[in-house]
């Protein structure tokens, strides 16, 4: 049975979107190349609605559970003002910044995809899980998007916050 909608009320509550990376922002492959460098693919539709989502005052952050050159290099350009990186805990460290931004729950959305993420994506107001996420992020979510990780899912949650605060 798929969660029931999510009203315009509850999404134009929101002041927090944090995400995990890999699986996310990502389709979750990583590239690693013989002399050990890492490369992964990163949408521009999700870029541009993170970017939108900043300058409407609402705060990015992305939540980690590896550290990467490549995500900080795409969170360097992207301007995401929260970082962190090699954190298991996605619950412990969401709750660390939510406290450190004076926002509660409700105001916060968590997008993961995998068993770590899935209390952070409980705890979240609105917790999401990408198509094809693992069942216990999927058990956990208010929303799957329609557009896989990515490949657009980001934007999907951007543009339901930005669509709320008008």
């Amino acid at each position: 049975m798929p969660p029931a909608p999510i009203s315009v009320t509850r999404w134009s509550t929101i002041r927090l979107f944090a995400m995990d990376v890999d699986g996310v922002l990502t389709d979750g492959t990583v590239q690693i190349s013989s002399d050990g460098t890492e490369t992964k693919s990163f949408s521009i539709l999700d870029g541009m609605g993170l970017v939108r989502l900043n300058k409407a005052g609402v705060a990015i952050a992305w939540i980690s559970g590896r550290p990467s050159g490549a995500t900080s290099a795409r969170a360097t350009e992207l301007k995401v003002p929260h970082v962190i990186q090699g954190r298991t805990d996605k619950l412990v460290a969401l709750r660390e910044l939510a406290t450190s931004l004076g926002l509660t729950a409700a105001q916060c959305v968590y997008m993961g995809d995998d068993d770590i993420d899935a209390p952070a994506i409980a705890w979240a107001g609105i917790g999401v899980a990408p198509v094809g996420s693992m069942p216990a992020a999927l058990a956990a979510a208010d929303l799957v998007p329609l557009r896989p990780a990515g490949l657009g899912a980001v934007r999907e949650i951007c543009e339901l916050i930005l669509t709320a605060r008008v």
